[in-house]
């Protein structure tokens, strides 16, 4: 597995590198990445309306976007950390079936955090979560692509996050898993005790990846997804091109 430690310029390119390293080589992949400013992640078939508080965003210039995977909205920035795990499931047939998938991808990722915090566990359907005052806190979401024999798996990981930013870009979440119990945002999400360099160190271990430049072509791939895609409103606003 390649191993990438690569933010790029802009948040439209972030979002359009992980796609391309979805729709690229035969390689497996492992990216981390970390916005420098806030802005705003809508799930492939979410509501721009329902789930983003899209005035506070334009009064903050916080960017409003929208990712090929599914799942749902979040907020990144400064404090969270991005990974994008890429694999090729032609070596694993078995990770078509998409709760297999969450399975294989979130039991690296909690065998790779168990050390730091050791009540890290696999929440819902696709969350990290740990223990904090006998309740689960939400540290991480995580969403799925697949596309031609190929899996992208990408999410956050709060580790030093503006939390009370969530509740003022976002508005309450229109879909809640179980574990949640109608919390708000402030009292559901909460930080890893970690550092950057920790989690990138463990979960690179986990994956047993190693370090590699990005292909041109990757980067090609991404500049022509940003200009067909990621940089326009009808694309962000209402998951159509």
């Amino acid at each position: 597995m390649q191993l990438h430690h690569h933010t790029a310029a802009t948040p439209e390119l972030n979002l359009a590198l992980d796609e391309s390293l979805l729709l690229g080589d035969d390689s497996d992949h492992l990216r981390f990445w970390e916005p420098g400013h806030p802005f705003v992640v809508l799930g492939r078939s979410s509501s721009y309306d329902d789930e983003v508080a899209v005035e506070t965003c334009g009064e903050l210039r916080v960017p409003i976007l929208r990712r090929v995977s599914g799942g749902a909205t979040i907020v990144t920035g400064p404090g969270c950390l991005m990974y994008a795990v890429v694999l090729d499931l032609r070596e694993r047939p078995a990770l078509m079936d998409l709760t297999a998938a969450h399975r294989y991808v979130l039991g690296k990722m909690v065998e790779a955090i168990k050390p730091l915090e050791p009540t890290a566990t696999i929440a819902g359907t696709s969350d990290l979560a740990f223990t904090s005052q006998d309740a689960l806190r939400k540290f991480s979401g995580n969403s799925v692509r697949r596309v031609r024999g190929r899996l992208l798996y990408h999410g956050t990981l709060l580790y030093n996050f503006d939390l009370p930013l969530i509740s003022r870009l976002l508005q309450t979440a229109p879909r809640q898993p179980e574990y949640r119990t109608s919390r708000d945002h402030d009292a559901f999400v909460a930080n890893l005790e970690a550092t950057r360099a920790q989690l990138i160190e463990a979960i690179a271990a986990a994956w047993r990846a190693t370090p590699s430049d990005i292909a041109p072509s990757i980067h090609k791939r991404a500049d022509e997804l940003v200009a067909e895609k990621y940089a326009h409103s009808r694309w962000n606003t209402h998951g159509k091109l």
